[in-house]
């Protein structure tokens, strides 16, 4: 029964383990300056891609357009191929002028998105105008609409626009430069430059939603015979459609070739497992700057590798851009907030124990499980030792009364003065 105690006490800790660590990788507080930087890319980025549909507007989205806004809504419809769940006002808009005016809109809220001005709004905003671009433009999206798309989406519901924009700007005048605190709507409006659960949720989504992403072109690329064989690489750089820069001269090395392609499979399908890791983590990333950096240079999409290498710095800490951008000024206030932890932890009481930091707490909880195990194990020990004593005790007193039969002369082979429990050894 105890074995069968220890081993559910055991499992018990190692699932409440588990439990803590998701806990702590989704809800643990995080600064917001890695989104920041992001918000400015991809606002950026976004700003651009809608910038060249306008330089050839009519035939992308106007009344001209190579594929017109009937062609675009049965091509989601499930009337000329499989059946989406997207929809487009941009559909239902057949007035040039209309259709211009939207799109200027279009083009100011994603410079406000970018500049982080009233992101709480234009964020969404500028999500959902994007989205209603892409579904009117089904036959000339490619992968920089797709990425792009999804960062603009978790950058637009966290609270992005706190740092490295104009809304924190407007904050910090609301409040007097940090001598009052601001409330109400504009506390919404203006989110604090502090660390927050939404800006973590935010991050981990856009995470493994890139893992995702390479996971599946990984197997889609270990299906063809190319990645296998080792020619992928050379055929693309070979191909003059895409082709920016001659490199064909590297055709006379096919091994370098086909060690940069089964490198590249081997990355592309591994890149969930091995960016987690600290150890890995900086090799993943310098991989991904390598091939997209290399697909932009090469390949002649300039767009999508760029825009590959801005997703890919969602891995990179906020406290290390933090540390860059505010300087002495972060320093101090991470020292302040370790040793308000210390301090309230050491005074006790359920207002210390919050003020703890998120890290120094999960060691705690470590600490006091073990502590009880340890516990747990000295009372068993207690207990065995107690009956060990008592029963050395029992065989004193039995040869006690050995002695006296023996000096009385009463001793015969039927006395039995040991109890038969006496005799077991543990």
């Amino acid at each position: 029964m105890s074995d069968q105690a220890s081993m559910t006490g055991s499992l018990k800790q190692y699932g409440a383990t588990w439990i803590d660590a998701w806990d702590r990788f989704w809800f643990t507080p995080r600064h917001i300056d890695t989104l920041a930087v992001l918000r400015i890319l991809t606002g950026a980025m976004l700003v651009y891609s809608h910038l060249v549909l306008a330089s050839d507007f009519s035939s992308f989205i106007g009344t001209e357009a190579w594929i017109d806004n009937e062609t675009s809504a049965r091509l989601h419809d499930g009337t000329l191929g499989e059946a989406t769940a997207a929809w487009s006002y941009l559909w239902l808009v057949d007035s040039p002028t209309l259709l211009w005016l939207n799109h200027a809109v279009t083009i100011l809220v994603s410079i406000a998105f970018t500049i982080g001005f009233l992101t709480r709004i234009t964020g969404p905003l500028a999500w959902f105008l994007q989205l209603m671009v892409i579904h009117r433009l089904l036959g000339s999206l490619f992968g920089l609409d797709q990425i792009l798309t999804y960062c603009t989406m978790y950058l637009a519901f966290a609270p992005s626009g706190a740092a490295l924009s104009v809304d924190a700007k407007l904050r910090d005048r609301f409040s007097g430069n940090g001598r009052a605190t601001v409330t109400g709507w504009k506390a919404w409006l203006f989110p604090a430059d502090r660390k927050t659960f939404s800006a973590n949720i935010a991050t981990r989504l856009l995470q493994i939603h890139l893992c995702v992403i390479y996971l599946f072109g990984g197997i889609a690329k270990a299906r063809g015979d190319l990645w296998w064989d080792g020619t992928a690489l050379w055929f693309a750089v070979a191909n003059y459609e895409y082709q920016s820069l001659d490199v064909t001269f590297l055709g006379r090395f096919p091994r370098v070739f086909t060690a940069l392609t089964h490198v590249t499979m081997f990355w592309e399908i591994f890149y969930c497992a091995l960016v987690w890791p600290k150890l890995t983590r900086g090799l993943t990333l310098a991989m991904a700057v390598a091939v997209h950096g290399g697909i932009a240079l090469f390949m002649g999409m300039m767009t999508f590798g760029t825009m590959m290498i801005v997703a890919n710095g969602i891995f990179l800490s906020p406290e290390w851009i933090r540390r860059r951008r505010l300087g002495n000024e972060a320093i101090d206030e991470s020292d302040e907030a370790a040793l308000s932890g210390v301090l309230t932890g050491m005074s006790g009481g359920s207002a210390g124990q919050h003020a703890v930091s998120a890290d120094l707490q999960h060691r705690l909880q470590e600490i006091e499980a073990a502590e009880r195990g340890i516990q747990k194990r000295y009372a068993k020990l207690k207990r065995r030792e107690a009956k060990n004593d008592e029963r050395k005790q029992r065989l004193i007193d039995a040869r006690e009364k050995i002695k006296q039969k023996l000096i009385e002369g009463n001793l015969s082979a039927g006395d039995s003065v040991l109890r038969n429990d006496d005799l077991e050894v543990d």
